[in-house]
């Protein structure tokens, strides 16, 4: 996996031993919940779009250490060192994509279908209805698509048959996160088998943004 930046990677001193979580987190995971929500986009009826953050993964990894009671610090690094390259560093975002299948019908139904997916992603930024003639054409599409979590895709043994979690990331040039702030955003995607796309939400692009500047 690659890594994120210092200044945003989580070392021991951000995770809470298990009886401090213990006493915080119900508090906590209501924030979390929160910040979730913010943060989470459906694309179609099959798939939903998980944008991580810092706080997203350190929630993650301390729910992690409570069930698998984990004590020493060498097993809570080890979480850290799974968990930290998904923390985005400025200028990406980083989404944990979920196909949500409920059903053995519907898993033998789309897992073949949708192989590849997680390079089917897009970001389109800077679309604009057409000038003042109403015409209604795009003035302009900046498409940044996803790139697979690098350890992700190499851990991938089926060729025939795709994972129902993926991690996905977008790197945004500088030129491309001032078209995200400007907005608006459409989240897509292109699969052959899956064409689907969602408008972000003014708060979650602005969520977003977070993420993208320094």
């Amino acid at each position: 996996m690659g890594s994120a930046p210092q200044d945003r990677r989580l070392t021991l001193e951000d995770i809470e031993d298990l009886r401090a979580y213990e006493r915080g987190r119900v508090a906590y995971r209501d924030k979390v919940i929160e910040l979730k929500r913010r943060r989470r986009v459906a694309v179609g009826p099959l798939v939903t779009l998980l944008f991580e953050n810092r706080e997203t993964i350190r929630f993650q990894v301390q729910e992690m250490v409570r069930v698998e009671r984990l004590l020493s610090d060498e097993q809570v690094q080890g979480e850290l060192d799974i968990y930290n390259p998904l923390i985005p560093p400025p200028g990406e975002l980083s989404a944990t994509l979920f196909i949500e299948l409920t059903s053995e019908a519907a898993l033998r139904q789309w897992l073949g279908k949708l192989v590849g997916i997680e390079r089917s992603v897009e970001l389109r930024l800077g679309s604009r209805a057409g000038a003042a003639s109403g015409s209604g054409a795009r003035d302009r599409d900046e498409v940044v698509r996803s790139v697979p979590e690098a350890a992700h895709e190499e851990s991938l043994t089926r060729e025939a048959v795709t994972p129902s979690v993926h991690y996905v990331r977008f790197v945004l040039s500088p030129e491309q996160v001032g078209l995200f702030a400007e907005g608006p955003v459409v989240l897509a995607l292109s699969h052959p088998s899956y064409e689907e796309e969602t408008l972000l939400s003014e708060e979650t692009r602005e969520e977003l943004l977070g993420d993208l500047r320094p």
